[in-house]
């Protein structure tokens, strides 16, 4: 059975099936990524390998159907084709004329090939990243091959984008498919077909292990070594035998000699950084900047602070905390930003360098002195030809310029290729590569005598020279502790030019091969915070990669965090020019306004000549005087004084509040000349603050509009509109003009609640964070049902008809010339139409075909029996299309009907009589009986068309309908239910175009807004 299996792992590594793996199914749909392809050598070799695929695997299934795509979608022909000479002749030509493209629509190539019900493979060859992400093309996927028996077969060509293969991967598994990868330099390949052999041979010779084990427990003589002879035959077989290869994995090195001087980032950084080119902000802005000055004003007696910066200046924080006035000079900011750009693009530039070839598993080594450290312990027999591969691009790439350099691979026992350090000569390097052929992967992870020869036979040296390197490269935890490893590498590296860097590669948890329990197990990301601590111990790097990419590296990190305070800076001098622009707008405006007033515009009232009054009282004694007024009506007198006073900023005229009185009644007791006092109060006046209502909506779907459901549904209705129940009349933020001080003073309450701008005005926040919550609660509920009430819409009969709300109607259906393409969906809705509304719901109704004549099914309205129904389904299923489109005939026809509540039409284009003619003659016929009239417009680009049939239900009190964008809106409203609600812009609904759908829609976007900002205001 092994040797079955190696036969078939070989079969499959030959010709086509090795570029594109086994293709399944005999009906296959063929989808041709062309985005990553350029003119030359490589656009050859792709054709050839296409041709290659056509001659040995295409060319025996029944049907074929060949598409390309880039940012728009190329099919061969319109539908399958029956494979013939001709049509694989016709094939070959596409193949060959075949040219590059733009982007990778993947989603769009997907909406269309998966339209071909015939199909019962897909194979999708893609060689970039999809522009769309996972989580949409998996999820339209699985939508799409739900209930169908299609075989998806994924295949990554020439790709070196980690993205893209764990995307396709990723896709490939979600519906239930194949994955295959290829690569010209074999720096990845991967097959789901060959992963399934290699984990079936493992499970061969693990019993083989077994069944050896049981026979020397059992037997003790001569017949165990016929035993032994069958079962050590393939157990004893290497591993890597049964892998697959790169090419010319096993030839000699082609060693390059590397054109730049390998360097850390942060290294690189001294000569490249922001503070080394000088492109610091503050060492732009610190020429222009001052300090503010604070002098003590005898005259005063108070310390007074400059106020130049209020006019020419603006304030800015400054690195150390403190403010400094800063002279805002536009030109230099502008050049200022172009560098920032500049030096942003050099840093992708150098992460795109860090990310491929040899860098992408071991960073850059940058030490003359180099020992690598290699695990090769019994886990990594799956992996071993993948460590082989790594090691010979260093050996290639990064290690002929090196001085010495010594390989050390690891188990259980520790085995150098060299005793010492030796050259980095090309016969050196040739020599080391044929020793790693040699390598078997056994024992554990027995890393600390690997170090520990390491650093005492070939740095025993250690202090005598500099830049010297030890390069680990394991894929998982070592078998002694960390805390002990990172103790013995801090004390061995400390005071010498010796550091450890530590390359971390993630692999999928597969069996044992030897049934061997590992000494010590930790996930990835535990294996990885140990790698962390021990590489900060000896001061090195950590690098983290896998099958998808990079997942961490410290090099490239440096980079990033660079990038971000490049960001930074940028988004200050945005700040810095746009409040002076401001600023620029505001001094036009009124250039008298003072600088802490210059967000708010008043116009200036005209006063009238006054009286000769008392001094200007000053804020305390105003504000005293406001005090005494409310307490007690004694002081009259200061309350006329403070009328007279005059008060620019209420521009509005309020009516004063009653206050809450007291009524005094006097009465004679039974007792004397006893008086007796009724002392009445007046109730309190009622608190204006709202609370959050609780919101339960119908489960229910009620058959009625949009409009009609939105007038009980709406957010209004429901009273969740976030500005009228958060921000009432007692939430204005109160300034007041202190004309002594040349300024506005807030309200002393102002300061207690948090201001927020809504529309523009100032509002005090008086909800608590819990209300804010409560709040998000009951607009999230309410948010769901409108999402299901659109997905209710959008399914069964109402994706196309919308919903029949009248107990007598008509349909008509256009059966002109211009449907003949869409007529059997037509008549497949219209079917679902009949049973799913009509009949369901008892609908009187009958049915109208027109197109340049009109034919009727009945005389008159009919009952929905299941008799009547069949015989409708019946008629509908003979519709052929042909003639011209004549709308008025057939509303004229179906207006005559006895008892007839709506019409309910369906078109695909401008009718052959004149719109104005055919809205004149249905308002003439309205005029007698009220009848409405619902337009549905279907696959129709033409926008007058549309205008028309959207006035013609307008007119008639009916409703338009649009199917267009129900596929998107479905999605839309699947990832918003299963994804959540807290992005307002993904995803987001198509702009339906049909009246019921628009109004649901705009509800759902404002009630997101409203969620959005009490999510923020918490």
């Amino acid at each position: 059975v092994i040797e079955l299996y190696q036969q078939r792992i070989q079969w499959l590594l030959q010709d086509s099936r090795k570029v594109f793996g086994l293709i399944k199914g005999t009906k296959v749909g063929l989808v041709v990524d062309v985005s990553h392809m350029s003119y030359g050598p490589r656009l050859l070799d792709f054709q050839k390998d296409l041709l290659c695929l056509i001659d040995e695997q295409l060319c025996y299934k029944k049907q074929l159907y060949c598409l390309s795509f880039s940012t728009e979608i190329s099919p061969l022909w319109e539908s399958p084709k029956n494979i013939n000479v001709h049509v694989l002749h016709e094939a070959r030509q596409w193949i060959q004329q075949l040219e590059p493209g733009q982007g990778c629509n993947l989603l769009k190539a997907l909406k269309h090939v998966l339209t071909m019900k015939e199909l019962n493979s897909l194979v999708l060859i893609v060689g970039s990243c999809p522009d769309q992400s996972l989580e949409i093309l998996s999820d339209y996927a699985q939508q799409c091959v739900l209930g169908r028996k299609l075989q998806t077969h994924a295949v990554t060509y020439d790709c070196s984008n980690p993205g893209s293969l764990a995307v396709l991967k990723n896709l490939a598994e979600a519906v239930r498919g194949h994955y295959h990868c290829y690569s010209s330099k074999g720096e990845n390949f991967d097959s789901s077909d060959i992963h399934l052999l290699l984990q079936e041979s493992q499970k061969a010779k693990d019993l083989l292990k077994s069944i050896k084990q049981t026979f020397q427990r059992r037997i003790h003589g001569s017949l165990i070594s016929r035993i032994a002879d069958v079962s050590t035959e393939f157990p004893n077989t290497a591993p890597s035998n049964f892998l697959p290869k790169p090419p010319k994995h096993e030839g000699p090195l082609v060693i390059k000699t590397p054109c730049v001087l390998a360097k850390t980032s942060a290294d690189w950084l001294k000569t490249n950084g922001l503070k080394a080119k000088k492109l610091n902000l503050y060492q732009v802005l610190a020429p222009n900047a001052f300090s503010p000055v604070e002098e003590f004003v005898p005259i005063l007696k108070k310390t007074v602070s400059s106020t130049l910066h209020e006019v020419t200046m603006m304030q800015f924080e400054w690195y150390d905390g403190t403010v400094k006035n800063i002279h805002v000079d536009l030109p230099v900011l502008y050049s200022y930003q172009k560098l920032l750009a500049k030096m942003v693009r050099i840093y992708e530039k150098r992460i795109d360098w860090l990310s491929v070839a040899s860098r992408r598993i071991w960073g850059s080594v940058c030490e003359r002195r180099v020992v690598i450290l290699v695990d090769i312990s019994v886990t990594n027999s799956m992996y071993i030809i993948r460590i082989q591969h790594s090691l010979r691009l260093l050996l290639e790439e990064q290690m002929s310029n090196k001085d010495y350099f010594n390989i050390i691979a690891f188990g259980s026992d520790v085995v150098p290729w060299q005793l010492e350090l030796v050259p980095s000569q090309p016969e050196n390097l040739q020599d080391a590569w044929r020793w790693v052929l040699s390598l078997q992967c056994k024992g554990s992870r027995n890393f600390m005598s690997a170090l520990r020869r390491a650093v005492e036979v070939d740095f025993k040296d250690k202090d005598k020279h500099k830049s010297q390197g030890l390069y680990l490269l394991t894929t998982g935890i070592p078998d002694q502790e960390t805390h002990t490893i990172s103790a013995y590498v801090a004390e061995v590296c400390r005071g010498f030019d010796l550091q450890l860097h530590v390359c971390l590669f993630s692999v999928t948890e597969d069996a044992d091969s030897n049934g061997i329990i590992p000494a010590r197990y930790a996930n990835p990301t535990e294996t990885a915070t140990a790698f962390k601590e021990i590489v900060q111990a000896a001061n090195g790097r950590f690098h983290w990669f896998g099958e998808a990419g990079i997942f961490e590296s410290n090099d490239i990190t440096v980079i990033l965090s660079e990038m971000e305070k490049a960001n930074s800076y940028s988004q200050k001098c945005t700040f810095l020019v746009e409040a002076l622009k401001q600023r620029s707008v505001n001094q036009s405006v009124n250039p008298f306004i003072p600088e802490g007033d210059s967000n708010v515009l008043t116009k200036k009232e005209k006063r009238r000549p006054q009286k000769l009054q008392s001094p200007k009282p000053t804020a305390l004694s105003l504000a005293r005087m406001f005090y005494l007024a409310e307490v007690s009506p004694l002081f009259f007198f200061v309350a006329q004084t403070i009328k007279e006073w005059p008060q620019t900023e209420n521009k509005r005229k309020h009516k004063p509040r009653k206050q809450p009185e007291f009524s005094v009644s006097a009465f004679y007791t039974d007792k004397g000349r006893n008086v007796g006092m009724l002392y009445q109060k007046y109730p309190k006046i009622m608190c204006i603050r709202k609370l959050v209502p609780s919101v339960t909506l119908p489960k229910k779907e009620e058959i009625c509009s949009s409009k009609e459901w939105l007038t009980k549904y709406s957010i209004k209705k429901l009273k969740l509109e976030l500005p009228r129940l958060m921000f009432g009349p007692g939430c204005t933020h109160q300034k007041k003009t202190v004309e002594s001080l040349h300024k506005k003073v807030s309200a002393k309450y102002c300061t207690i609640f948090p201001s927020v701008e809504i529309n523009g005005v100032v509002k005090h926040l008086q909800f608590q964070s819990k209300e804010l919550e409560i709040y998000a609660e009951q607009l999230e509920k309410v948010l769901q049902r409108y999402i299901q009430r659109i997905q209710w819409l959008l399914s069964g009969s109402r994706r196309l008809f919308g919903t029949i709300l009248e107990a007598n109607v008509c349909v008509l259906i256009d059966t002109s010339g211009s449907m003949d393409p869409y007529l059997p969906h037509v008549t497949k809705e219209l079917t679902s139409l009949i049973w799913e509304q009509l009949r369901k719901n008892e609908v009187r109704f009958n049915l109208l075909r027109f197109a340049e004549n009109t034919e009727i099914w009945k005389e008159c309205l009919v009952e929905a029996t299941d008799e009547t129904c069949h015989d409708a389904v019946q008629w509908v299923s003979k519709f052929h299309a042909h003639g011209n489109t004549c709308i008025l005939m057939a509303l004229q026809k179906a207006l005559s009907f006895q008892g007839i509540e709506a019409l309910y039409v369906l078109t695909d284009g401008k009718p052959d009589t004149s719109c104005s003619l055919i809205l004149k003659e249905i308002e003439r016929l309205r005029k007698k009986q009220d009848i409405k009239i619902h337009t549905i417009s279907f696959s129709c680009t033409d926008r007058g068309a549309n205008e028309f049939l959207k006035k013609l239900a307008s007119q008639t009190g009916g409703r338009y309908h649009c199917s267009f964008g129900d596929v998107d809106g479905q999605l839309a409203a699947h990832r918003m239910l299963t994804e959540g609600l807290d992005d307002e812009d993904d995803p987001v609904f198509p702009y339906f175009e049909g009246d019921d759908l628009k109004k649901l829609t705009q509800e759902v976007a404002k009630a997101r807004r409203f969620l959005k900002q009490a999510k923020s205001l918490r």
